[in-house]
């Protein structure tokens, strides 16, 4: 059954079919010929995939993003961004990064952060003369950040499934992100000096202490965003309604760079994107169940959970195994179905459970930005209007080092566990 849903899905793939569309034709082939559920269950799954709180963040969130990018507030984050790290050659890109890093600790969400940022960076980067599919593919890449500094959804996710401790998962996050943004950034530069662009990238840029006062009310969001979750005040996805209401005070009483008049569009604009990706997390979702249902997922993990007992090797395999199931299988639903299995077996052969953990959140990360089903892939597409078959050539240098990233995380516990182990142990 799996054999026929992935060569109808890679048919329609073939012949244009947009991607949410392939998947969903894909999973209705399975269950009509070769289950015997009635057709309604199809309906059905759409539905449950989306009835969860935790994905009400991400229309609020794209809602803040568009509320932040009209009132000036992701225009701001970004000169401030610029005005550290934007005046050398290959500065803008390295900008993109810095601010996508800066906007994970508002977020939580990827996706979110494609739009927030993407629809300032990309056409910023295209007009410096970047080429567009190089402009969408770091967007989509620096965007990953969104799920692993904290706070991440993925990483609420895994705590609740395997009773791991969410604010040492949160604090663990910190080491991998700073380490990914880092190598994102050393990468964009070397890009640059070896093509040639971005030899103005330092032209008009504010100086540190001007991009600070003006980006003053911007810094304060992650303050409010972080300090209640941390404090246990509020969710991620109640956090997020927060950021839009601060973001909606500073756009129109603050920075008053928001009208009556832009808020009809803001919100237009913000249903129909959230409508797009949330019509990919469904199609995905209903895949990922029959998937499921099937046991595919469980049976792979058993074998890897009762093969390997040298913690090196286990994680070698794992991650491995995670990368190709985040090509596949949404996010969420890996983490629900893989993750007491595939911890158990670390845990087993002494890997510690918020080093795995974050090692399973950083993997299914690159799922969000690899084909055929990563959502940050399409959410960078739309901002730049590039398809995303033109984005693979300069995605693949990024997923190499973000992979290899991933397999230093994976055998340097340090980079995750030294702040979790100072603040909690």
């Amino acid at each position: 059954m799996s054999g026929a849903m992935l060569t109808t899905m890679l048919v329609l793939f073939a012949i244009s079919i947009p991607v949410a569309l392939a998947i969903g034709i894909a999973t209705i082939v399975g269950i009509a010929g070769f289950t015997s559920f009635p057709m309604i269950v199809a309906a059905q799954q759409l539905f449950v995939a989306l009835d969860k709180f935790p994905l009400a963040a991400i229309p609020f969130f794209i809602l803040a993003g568009n509320l932040m990018e009209v009132g000036g507030i992701s225009r701001r984050l970004v000169e401030f961004a610029r005005s550290i790290v934007g005046g050398v050659q290959g500065g803008l890109p390295a900008t993109c990064v810095v601010t996508c890093m800066i906007f994970a600790a508002i977020s939580g969400s990827s996706v979110a952060t494609t739009f927030a940022i993407g629809t300032i960076m990309i056409p910023a980067l295209v007009r410096a003369g970047y080429p567009v599919a190089f402009a969408a593919a770091l967007q989509a890449t620096a965007a990953e950040l969104g799920v692993i500094i904290p706070p991440s959804i993925p990483m609420i996710l895994y705590g609740v499934t395997t009773q791991t401790s969410i604010p040492e998962l949160f604090i663990a996050g910190f080491g991998p992100g700073f380490l990914i943004g880092g190598a994102l950034i050393a990468t964009v530069l070397i890009w640059c000096r070896i093509k040639g662009w971005g030899k103005e990238d330092g032209v008009g840029r504010l100086s540190f202490l001007t991009a600070t006062r003006e980006a003053g009310f911007a810094l304060v969001m992650p303050v409010v965003v972080l300090g209640g979750i941390y404090g246990g005040i509020t969710t991620p996805t109640e956090a997020s309604v927060i950021a839009v209401v601060y973001a909606l005070i500073v756009g129109m009483f603050l920075h008053r760079e928001i009208t009556l008049r832009d808020l009809y569009p803001i919100f237009r604009k913000s249903v129909i994107s959230s409508s797009v990706i949330m019509f990919i997390i469904a199609c995905a979702a209903m895949f990922s169940w029959l998937l499921n249902r099937q046991g595919v997922p469980d049976a792979a993990a058993a074998w890897l959970a009762t093969s390997f007992d040298s913690p090196s090797a286990y994680l070698l395999v794992v991650n491995l195994f995670l990368f190709v199931v985040g090509m596949f299988v949404e996010t969420s639903a890996s983490i629900i179905v893989l993750a007491p299995v595939l911890q158990e077996a670390a845990e087993r052969v002494g890997i510690d459970g918020v080093h795995f953990g974050t090692i399973m959140v950083v993997n299914l990360a690159l799922g969000m930005i690899t084909p055929p089903f990563g959502v940050n892939l399409f959410a960078a597409a739309q901002v730049a209007g590039c398809g995303v078959d033109k984005m693979i050539r300069p995605l693949s240098v990024f997923i190499a080092v973000v992979f290899a990233c991933l397999m230093i995380i994976s055998y340097v516990p340090a980079i995750t566990l030294t702040l979790p182990n100072l603040v909690f142990r």
